[in-house]
């Protein structure tokens, strides 16, 4: 057989026609390593530049000035610690993708990103400086902001380095050299700049809502950070309980016996900020005559509840107790209760301008009242729920927030200040029971009473990083108005391919359907910085919102370089509306959610607008996304919420959305649990190949979700790749026979 001699593109020789001779010893090893082959490939193509090579040898344009390449969006990942099973799935997907575009002649640029910012570092930061309380960094002593900051930039520049091992142990070609991180000058630039493109749109506002509210770390969650994983719900066991509130005046006239109205709730924390007891318009309600005789905490008091609940208070309020009336919820609509504690009935323990208005302590009308659970009547406290806000806002009823940004009582509950609220829970239901401590203080004529309290199981939300149960909590922030171009999104949709199908219409749909307005602000410090400065002398108000370097130096008069806390924070000027000249302008604290961040890599990645504006134009939407199912409410949905409120188009055209990797045991894999495989000694042991055969070749990549065993990645070596190399083997045994060797 004629050996036709080639040569690679680096100049080295071989012999296309030629058959792989076996030689003991010296050919085809019937008991192949195939870690150490991979190794050996790996260090080949490193040697060879294979991976630029296969980019650069496919032009961006064919014959017909047509472009020819395959844009890939790489998510970038959080830079706060090492890969796991799901990053490497991912990435096998990402890197099989784009190997196949490029086997079809497309040019297939994989350039790299990494996501730097935001309460993931932060928290890596915390633990290696062993702060536990975020008051520790900028309590008088502290560590300060500019320190704190220093120490993230290093941990996630570090696993940066560390991932770079891994995503290349994998086989997984990308562009590590021209990568792009969050913390870049030039990447931030870029998200100021959107953030007021959002602002100028009136598409951006700051607003005072009841948000999900981490108390551990000290900032306001997004509603869509409550949706990515299931894990985030965990059972939680509470003790509920069941008040029973005094009414100012009798509904029935005439009436002489005391009148209460039952409440109940999940979080007797809330009851210091009780301000109003909602009732369901149309629901039916009765007032019973409690027996006197009855061993009940409201024996002889006629009590006021939803009648599809008697059955729930039996036991308080007899078998069968006598109905003294039936109502509706609407007429009892503006009947006064006295309140539960004297913190806010009293001037002095009222808190400046925080009192509720003439209207406070009163049922008002709420159609999401139902009679599920409970009494029918529900607590209101609208500093610590969406609901609850949204029915004392109507009824002009002011908030009251007595609790501060570590989740404790301020000094306007004294009597539980400085508990942790989940802690005040017990005191305070103990001080209703016994009329103790505060309640020791009201008159039994308007003294609330505890008539019920049970052990409840539910599901509760907790924080995505920390943990900790969460609570919901007023706090001021800055909002994109997704409310305002919802239907634009769900427009937008249809253009984009989903793998699988469903989500289009499915998962992803509905959730822009039920989309909300994006809490985008954080009061912590490592992140690109809200950029808005405003008076400091409310007399003369004035905001300036900025949206590139050029804008800061032009006002500040000093070169800007770095976005980051303090040292933008430091840039104060006087106010030029106030004629004293005493007022300055000074940046709001809080810094940008790190979602926000991700979802501007598009453009952010290449500096757009100040650079590249052409090549961003032509590169957008991009082809093809690949990250799992959560992401349907993470990165996917604000990639889709700011390339629509920006540019009126998709982000993406294709998007493959994988499922869930488990432990061995089922569960989530989690690092506390150990109930996964360690990946590197599956690397070392059988060989990123068989990881990657077993992942692609399972139903996750179709949106279903796989355990991952130990022994499910070593069948894989036994019943497919080991046949593999025998079939290879026997055929180079024999060709090299018939071959002369």
């Amino acid at each position: 057989m004629a050996d036709a001699q080639a040569t690679t593109h680096t100049g080295q020789s071989f012999h296309p026609a030629a058959y792989p001779l076996h030689r003991d010893g010296a050919g085809v090893s019937p008991s192949p390593s195939f870690p150490q082959m991979e190794e050996e490939v790996l260090a080949y193509w490193k040697q060879d530049g294979t991976f630029k090579e296969s980019v650069d040898f496919r032009p961006a344009y064919d014959d017909n000035g047509h472009s020819n390449e395959f844009v890939f969006y790489d998510g970038p990942p959080f830079a706060n610690g090492l890969p796991h099973y799901g990053h490497l799935l991912t990435g096998y997907v990402k890197d099989a993708v784009g190997r196949f575009q490029t086997q079809m002649g497309k040019r297939v640029e994989r350039r790299f990103g990494w996501d730097t910012h935001g309460l993931p570092a932060e928290l890596e930061a915390q633990r290696e400086l062993g702060i536990d309380d975020v008051s520790e960094i900028t309590r008088p002593g502290g560590i300060g902001i500019k320190a704190f900051n220093e120490a993230c930039r290093s941990s996630v520049l570090r696993y940066t380095h560390e991932w770079e091992g891994y995503v290349t142990r994998q086989a997984r070609w990308v562009d590590f050299d021209n990568d792009y991180k969050t913390l870049n000058p030039d990447y931030m630039e870029s998200v100021i700049w959107a953030f007021k493109t959002l602002y100028d749109k009136g598409l951006a506002y700051q607003g005072y809502r009841v948000l999900p509210y981490c108390w551990h770390d000290r900032t306001p969650l997004s509603n869509h950070e409550l949706k990515m994983d299931d894990d985030v719900y965990q059972d939680r066991q509470d003790n509920t309980v069941t008040v029973g509130l005094r009414l100012e005046e009798p509904l029935r006239e005439g009436a002489t016996t005391p009148e209460l109205a039952l409440i109940w709730t999940t979080t007797p924390w809330t009851l210091p900020s009780n301000e109003a007891v909602a009732a369901g318009p149309d629901i039916d309600y009765v007032i019973v005559h409690v027996p006197e005789d009855l061993d009940s905490p409201v024996a002889g008091a006629d009590v006021v509840l939803g009648e599809a609940r008697l059955g729930a208070y039996a036991k308080e309020l007899g078998e069968e107790p006598e109905i003294l009336a039936r109502l509706k919820g609407r007429e009892l609509v503006g009947r006064r209760y006295h309140p539960i504690f004297d913190y806010y009935d009293d001037a002095g323990h009222r808190a400046e301008g925080a009192a509720p208005g003439p209207k406070g302590w009163t049922i008002i009308s709420g159609d999401y009242v139902t009679t599920e659970d409970g009494t029918g009547l529900v607590h209101i406290a609208p500093a610590f729920g969406e609901d609850d806000m949204f029915v004392c806002q109507e009824a002009g009823i002011a908030p009251v927030l007595p609790v501060d940004d570590g989740g404790c009582f301020t000094s306007e509950v004294h009597d539980y200040q400085g508990l942790q609220v989940f802690e005040a829970n017990k005191p305070i239901t103990v001080d209703l029971r016994d009329a103790s401590g505060p309640m020791a203080r009201r008159e039994e004529a308007k003294r609330a009473v505890l008539v019920q309290q049970k052990s409840y199981v539910h599901s509760y939300p907790h924080c995505w990083r920390c943990r900790k149960p969460l609570i919901y909590k007023a706090v001021s922030s800055w909002f994109v108005a997704v409310t305002k171009f919802r239907d634009r999104m769900i427009e937008l949709n249809q253009q984009i391919t989903w793998t699988p199908s469903h989500i289009k219409d499915g998962i992803f749909g509905n959730w822009l359907a039920g989309a909300r307005d994006w809490s985008i602000s954080r009061n912590r410090f490592w992140g690109a910085p809200i950029p808005v400065w405003e008076s400091d002398d409310p007399a003369y108000p004035r905001r300036d919102v900025y949206g590139s370097f050029a804008e800061l130096e032009r006002d500040f008069g000093v070169k800007v370089t770095d976005l980051h806390r303090p040292a933008i924070d430091e840039l104060v000027r006087p106010n030029p509306d106030d004629p004293t000249g005493k007022s300055m302008m000074r940046r709001i604290p809080d810094v940008m959610d790190c979602w926000f961040e991700s979802g501007s890599m598009p453009y952010a990645q290449v500096h757009y607008p100040f650079e590249n504006v052409e090549w961003f134009e032509s590169h957008n939407p991009g082809d093809f996304i690949v990250e799992y199912i959560g992401q349907t409410r993470g990165w996917f949905y604000l990639l889709h919420v700011l390339a629509t409120a920006l540019f009126d188009r998709p982000a993406f055209t294709s998007v493959v959305s994988h499922g869930i990797l488990l432990g061995e045991d089922g569960q989530k894999m989690s690092k506390s649990l150990r109930n996964y495989p360690d990946v590197n000694m599956v690397f070392d042991r059988d060989g990123a190949d068989a990881m990657r055969w077993f992942l692609l070749s399972s139903p996750v990549v179709r949106g279903g979700n796989l355990s991952v065993t130990d022994q499910a990645i070593r069948d894989t070596v036994r019943q497919v790749l080991l046949p593999l190399w025998n079939t290879w083997y026997f055929f180079t045994l024999y060709a090299g026979k018939v071959n002369g060797g």
